[in-house]
């Protein structure tokens, strides 16, 4: 089928997309920046549409000529009032997917209880019943806590059960859930375009396990083969302070963490097994939550995490891209500009560059960033603990800490975005040029929009830090190239004499 996605770049979306190419469907996705999917192992082998799907006229070029619409954008982590935004968006779709003819929307919802339900929910529930009264066939699967490598859920359990021998909890932790591995969410989400297209309905899904949230934890405690946790309900933590915890924690940002605790409040398994009436279970069966513990951890200890609740985009507003030219019109802006001429080649300082952040730290200071981490954590941010995905190499979209790679041009030039909490935007680039003695010229920008009066304290107030961090960044890290080079020269240098010889003796036997 012409199948067009949304949400592509999130953590569902990103691993359906290579299964329905996989299963012969004709992908397209909507994306608001294509730049993200530029790293994206199956970026050439979809179309990519561009537009945010609040614009009628993008999605309408979006769904033209396509069949069926997989809805997987949600608002989670979003400014403002993110219902009216998810809203908003739906009744967009909705409209213009009929009048074009569009054939099936599959949606990916919640499962939930009936009664009130938190915000988020409430909205993952009206944005179901939107499409599902569109006219539109459409398939809104109910998932309960999706468990698999990066999951924002299996992300709290692993770090919460790691870091604390006991765990203070909320009186949620006794509440029942049904978790259903990822594996499973994808399986019938590819098996959804199968069911009969007269077919309007929801259709609850879950693994095979009903746990409390406690038991999910030692769950996790067993296969991590860590001691079990004894946990000690406290009724005074509200999901507010609760998710503030899981902040400090985690490296879960509180805007991640809040949706899903205010969910957890209630109990979330399936009501109904119809699925199983229009699709088989997947072959050998629903997986279950300790094996999809055990592979989800078992994929993060050979790198192979396909996505992560790291690429979410936790803030509208900050997506705002920079301007490449630096003559900001109408803008107040504070610059900490440094260059450094270096021995080592081009090669060299990209490296050292590419591998900043995360357990390889960032060269300068690390007592001030770990304490400027801590603040932004207790603030609600991101702090310094997301790390990043992958040891030595960024790719476009990527979480690294509290900055984000907006724009990355290999080898040569990265620009970070920063998503910490301040009065204020900020940037960080970085720029290496070959220069004409075969070494190269390391370029450094810390770039600040600042906003009102309380923006402008803070750059003043940080300039102490500032004239301590950004010149040990620029000297270290061209340091670190150069060593980096002198090692690589002696090591094949040594190799050559070894071979030179080596060459006599061996013409000599001969």
């Amino acid at each position: 089928m012409r199948v067009l996605v949304t949400g592509a770049t999130g953590y569902i979306g990103g691993r359906l997309v290579p299964r329905l190419l996989d299963a012969g469907h004709d992908v397209r996705v909507l994306v608001r920046n294509p730049r993200k999917l530029q790293d994206v192992p199956w970026s050439d082998r979809v179309t990519v549409a561009e537009g945010d799907l609040q614009d009628a006229d993008a999605v309408a070029t979006a769904v033209d000529g396509t069949e069926a619409v997989y809805y997987l954008a949600h608002a989670m982590g979003a400014d403002g009032d993110f219902e009216q935004a998810e809203r908003d968006a739906a009744q967009t779709m909705a409209r213009v997917a009929h009048d074009a003819g569009v054939r099936r929307f599959v949606y990916l919802g919640g499962l939930h209880p009936d009664g009130e339900l938190s915000k988020h929910l409430r909205s993952r529930k009206e944005v179901g019943e939107i499409l599902l009264g569109s006219g539109v066939p459409t398939i809104a699967l109910q998932a309960g806590v999706v468990i698999g490598s990066g999951s924002t859920s299996f992300e709290m359990i692993r770090h919460v059960t790691d870091v604390l021998p006991w765990m203070p909890a909320p009186r949620w932790v006794r509440n029942r859930i049904q978790p259903i591995a990822v594996r499973d969410v994808l399986y019938y989400l590819v098996e959804a375009l199968t069911i009969p297209a007269d077919v309007n309905r929801t259709f609850d899904i879950g693994g095979p396990d009903v746990l409390r949230y406690g038991q999910m934890l030692n769950g996790y405690a067993v296969e991590a083969k860590l001691p079990q946790r004894p946990i000690t309900v406290l009724p005074v933590l509200t999901p507010r302070l609760a998710a503030h915890w899981f902040n400090v924690v985690t490296p879960i940002p509180r805007k991640l963490a809040t949706p899903i605790i205010e969910s957890l409040q209630f109990e979330c398994v399936q009501r109904e097994h119809d699925i199983d009436d229009v699709v088989p279970q997947p072959e050998g069966g629903l997986t279950s939550y300790r094996r999809a513990v055990r592979l989800a951890l078992a994929k993060m200890r050979t790198g192979e995490v396909l996505t992560s609740w790291r690429n979410a985009t936790l803030s509208s507003g900050s997506a705002d891209p920079l301007p490449s030219d630096p003559d900001w019109a109408g803008h107040t802006v504070y610059v900490d500009d440094r260059k450094r001429h270096s021995s080592a080649p081009p090669e060299a300082v990209w490296s050292v560059v590419e591998s900043i952040g995360g357990e390889n730290g960032w060269y300068s200071f690390p007592l001030a960033w770990v304490a400027r981490g801590w603040l932004d954590k207790i603030a609600g941010g991101v702090g310094l603990s997301r790390g990043r995905r992958d040891p030595k190499r960024l790719e476009q979209g990527d979480a690294l800490d509290w900055w984000r790679v907006e724009r990355l041009v290999r080898g040569r030039y990265l620009r970070l975005r920063a998503e910490f909490k301040s009065p204020g935007r900020a940037w960080l680039e970085m720029t290496v040029t070959p220069a004409d003695d075969g070494g190269s010229d390391y370029h450094q920008r810390a770039i600040y929009f600042p906003q009102g009066l309380a923006g402008r304290l803070y750059w003043y107030g940080i300039l102490p830090f500032h004239g301590v961090i950004f010149p040990g960044m620029v000297e270290r890290i061209t340091a670190r190239a150069e060593r980096e080079a002198h090692h690589t020269d002696s090591t094949q240098r040594n190799s050559t004499y070894q071979n030179d010889d080596a060459q006599p003796a061996h013409e000599e036997a001969a």
